[in-house]
């Protein structure tokens, strides 16, 4: 099981199309464009916060279940980041701690849930994506979804900077398996060819270092 992580606009779900189609494995992407939760919680988030943050856990499980029905997998962003976008919400009064100690305890009680080895509840590599700050905004401007856009809201800048913050932090601080970072503004592998090559070169290298086999 390979993971992608980073922040909005990083270039995950491109990465995982590529990976799983480089590998030969079945690739599972965030619910995005199909989330009519996601939306709402931009439209007010004090709201719908804790209501998206359910919908993507049980999302992820989804998908975690449906992962051990394959011997290889590639996994569009992880349920370990989820709490630090929740936490984040919290911050900034979207949320209540009391909502993410319920939301943090509910994770680990379902993924108690899950059934052992042979499945793998952990990645066998998780791969975060790092972008700048500025790359981040390009792209979310340049993918274009009405409530993504600063322009409709501006507090949305300060919340992008400080989810960018707080991944650099996160990323340091993971330690649920091995793990590898790809520079996405030295490595534009969504639109260069060649950068795209390179990136499957070093994840190639790392799985045979790492000795994960299919």
């Amino acid at each position: 099981m390979i993971v992608l992580a980073g922040t909005i606009g990083a270039g995950k779900t491109s990465l995982t199309k590529m990976l799983a189609d480089h590998l030969g494995t079945p690739a599972f992407y965030e619910s995005v464009d199909d989330n009519k939760i996601l939306p709402l919680f931009y439209q007010d988030p004090k709201k719908y916060a804790f209501l998206l943050q359910i919908y993507f856990l049980n999302k992820r499980i989804d998908s975690l279940k449906a992962s051990y029905m394959n011997d290889a997998s590639v996994m569009d962003r992880s349920i370990f980041e989820d709490s630090l976008l929740f936490q984040l919400n919290a911050d900034l009064g979207r949320a209540t701690q009391t909502e993410v100690q319920i939301y943090d305890s509910l994770v680990q009680n379902m993924m108690e849930e899950l059934p052992e080895e042979p499945h793998k509840k952990n990645p066998d590599l998780l791969i975060e994506i790092q972008v700048s700050f500025d790359t981040m905004l390009n792209r979310i401007k340049k993918r274009g979804r009405s409530y993504e856009q600063i322009e409709n809201d501006p507090t949305l800048y300060n919340y992008y900077q400080e989810l960018d913050q707080r991944y650099q932090q996160w990323y340091a601080d993971y330690d649920k398996s091995p793990k590898m970072q790809i520079d996405g503004d030295v490595y534009n592998f969504v639109e260069d060819p060649e950068a795209r090559d390179a990136v499957l070169k070093m994840i190639d290298d790392e799985i045979v270092r790492l000795g994960i086999t299919a």
